[in-house]
């Protein structure tokens, strides 16, 4: 797994706040983002909003409208199932190359995440569960030490991330999620990558649609 990267400039300072609202839902899906309102927000320059601003547009967080403004993007339905396709297929090669990969100290560490998971789901703490939910998948991704990978894996699960509450909120739901994380991490300890990926595969089918069923319960 790499190195946590260190923010160092304001540039990456303002992105990371901005990023972490917009997937938190601080800023509202369809909420134009105006450069000099953030800035004076943050005490800080233009330069630095309008360079974070690019970034997230980049990564597929904003949208840009000539002539109008920065918006943050409302995903469709269809934007759902390609976020939820790609994954499948990078979590799907991660696992399969994972093999050679598992080191004790990343063995350690899927298993202190799955615990962290169990107790976040004992407290019916929703947030936290999605936010330890993300490390773990994140985590299955830089077991295939490709960083090609692990940089568009990110791209997506920062697409992804402010949907995942939508995913736990029937309590059913919520506790086969626990399950299916427990039968992934197992299956990959005991080498079997090909029932890790067949789980994961559900886990996320599953997951993809509770958010498009609670996507559409809210319009």
């Amino acid at each position: 797994m790499a190195a946590k990267r260190t923010i160092t400039t304001m540039r990456e300072q303002v992105y990371q706040i901005l990023r972490d609202n917009i997937c938190r839902g601080v800023y509202a899906p369809g909420t134009r983002l105006q450069e000099l309102d953030i800035a004076e927000s943050l005490d800080v320059s233009r330069s630095p909003v309008r360079e974070a601003l690019r970034q997230l547009a980049a990564d597929g967080l904003l949208l840009e409208i000539p002539n109008k403004g920065v918006y943050v993007k409302e995903f469709t339905a269809k934007d759902i199932e390609e976020i939820f396709d790609l994954r499948v297929m990078l979590e799907a090669y991660a696992i399969y190359h994972s093999t050679g990969h598992l080191t004790s100290a990343r063995r350690d560490r899927l298993l202190r995440m799955l615990s962290e998971l169990e107790g976040c789901f004992q407290r019916g703490d929703v947030e936290a569960y999605t936010a330890t939910d993300e490390k773990l998948h994140e985590q299955i991704v830089h077991l295939a030490d490709n960083s090609l990978v692990n940089d568009t894996y990110d791209r997506v699960r920062s697409m992804n991330q402010q949907f995942r509450i939508l995913s736990l909120m029937d309590p059913q739901r919520f506790r086969e999620s626990l399950d299916e994380h427990r039968e992934i991490v197992h299956a990959l300890l005991t080498g079997n990558p090909e029932q890790a990926d067949k789980i994961n595969r559900t886990h996320l089918e599953l997951a993809r649609d509770a958010i498009l069923r609670g996507m559409n319960s809210g319009k």
